[in-house]
């Protein structure tokens, strides 16, 4: 079985006599799946899997994890603050704002009609999703994308105010006020 899962991730099953520091840190990550593979999950959470691997080394690894997911059936909660990344590896995205989901809809959806100001403001922040270039913190928080205070009321939401999921159809949703209109929403 170890073996296997070793040739699963590409790595030589001779790797197996080695010791844990002499592994560069993409052949860490793809040990790091095979463990996890070991257990023949479902469903594996990824939380920012690639973030410390150099870019070329992130590619290999998200085509590792893509190729997997078509092999073996898996699906993936994938966390990640790299557009890029969730550009290439996601079907489905959900936006959270300190800890709370905001938006959910199709990767296509997303990125082409973001409903949400604080989605928006991270998509206007990395226009075209390139491994390379990091998310433009500065950028979100000059546009007011971050500060709940500077969206538009219908998204303004206190600890005292009812939200809600506004369906904006094909499984795209918006986490808004309850007495939002779905198309004050889209402007």
């Amino acid at each position: 079985l170890v073996q296997e899962l070793m040739r699963l991730v590409g790595l030589d099953p001779r790797f197996l006599s080695r010791y844990p520091h002499s592994f560069s840190g993409g052949q860490r990550q793809r040990i790091s799946i095979a463990r996890a593979l070991a257990l023949q999950p479902q469903l594996l959470i990824c939380d920012e899997p690639v973030s410390a691997l150099d870019v070329s080394i992130q590619a290999q690894v998200l085509n590792l994890l893509k190729d997997l997911k078509a092999e073996l059936g898996l699906t993936y909660l994938f966390i990640s603050h790299n557009l890029a990344v969730i550009d290439y590896i996601a079907d489905r995205v959900a936006v959270m704002h300190r800890g709370r989901l905001v938006e959910m809809a199709s990767r296509d959806q997303l990125f082409s009609n973001p409903a949400h100001p604080y989605t928006r403001s991270l998509l206007q922040a990395v226009p075209h999703p390139d491994l390379a270039k990091p998310l433009d913190f500065e950028a979100i928080t000059s546009s007011g994308g971050s500060d709940p205070d500077q969206w538009p009321t219908a998204f303004q939401l206190d600890a005292d105010s009812d939200s809600q999921w506004l369906d904006l159809g094909q499984g795209h949703r918006v986490r808004a006020r309850t007495n939002a209109n779905p198309g004050e929403i889209m402007q």
